[in-house]
């Protein structure tokens, strides 16, 4: 979900980048560490995202206990902030005031004023919800699931972007709210969603050394797939030293085709 900002809210991100540049907590994952949230107490340790990178592999829970109580859905307007929250305090925890605020303020924005989506393409936020500590309707974890295909390889001399495949990213859940299955609860969630586009697989890129995140796209289904020699696969933006494994698991919808 990202979108061009408008020049003070750049220009502000730009001062408190200049004015402040914490050192950030390696990548990681929850315990599990998700919602395309993904706020962190890791299991694993990875590379720091680039400012502003969502990645799908901050989302690994362990033999987690599943809470009847959640309810995950798209995310509601109301929830864009909590949403932004959720996905910065996850990725970027280690900043502080004014750079967290700037942070947060894009990831908003970003939501509320979102370009336009190719025709034919769809993307949603997906947010976990429930009766948490008694307060309902706290969001606790995050994930996008879009047809953009911005992140698989393009078809063909043309390169022309491929269609039946969903995609999954910036997995998230609260420090507070992990191992209790609501990560599965998302990914669950996401491919239902990409069911009713017509989607026929689902894939996303998570970092091979996190050992946690790889383990629990697997139990959900997902294979890894062999990037082809010399290929050159889009990928998200991240550290040079991030090894990314790209991973894909199929639908079984039979209302439309994958494209090759």
């Amino acid at each position: 979900m990202q979108a061009i900002l408008p020049s003070v809210v750049n220009i502000s991100l730009n001062f408190c980048l200049k004015i402040k540049n914490p050192k950030q907590r390696p990548f990681s994952s929850p315990s599990k560490n998700t919602p395309y949230e993904i706020p962190h107490s890791a299991l694993c340790s990875s590379p720091p995202p680039i400012l502003g990178v969502c990645r799908s592999s901050q989302v690994g829970e362990l033999f987690p206990t599943t809470s009847d109580e959640v309810v995950v859905r798209e995310a509601r307007i109301e929830e864009f902030w909590e949403v932004a929250e959720t996905h910065c305090s996850s990725f970027f925890p280690a900043y502080s005031f004014p750079l967290d605020f700037a942070l947060r303020l894009n990831r908003l924005l970003s939501m509320l004023f979102a370009v336009s989506l190719p025709k034919g393409c769809k993307r949603t936020c997906l947010v976990a919800v429930g009766g948490f500590e008694g307060r309902f309707g706290n969001v606790a974890g995050i994930l996008t699931v879009d047809t953009l295909a911005n992140f698989l390889p393009r078809k063909g001399p043309l390169r022309l972007r491929r269609t039946g495949i969903a995609y999954i990213s910036n997995v998230a859940v609260r420090e507070k709210f992990r191992r209790k299955g609501i990560a599965k609860r998302l990914i669950a969630k996401a491919e239902a969603t990409a069911k009713s586009w017509g989607c026929l697989a689902i894939a996303l890129h998570c970092d091979l050394r996190d050992r946690a995140v790889v383990e629990l796209y697997t139990s959900q289904g997902f294979k890894s797939i062999k990037v082809p020699d010399g290929a050159n696969w889009p990928r998200p933006r991240a550290s040079v030293d991030v090894q990314f494994n790209f991973m894909m698991k199929l639908l079984n919808s039979p209302t439309s085709s994958v494209s090759t």
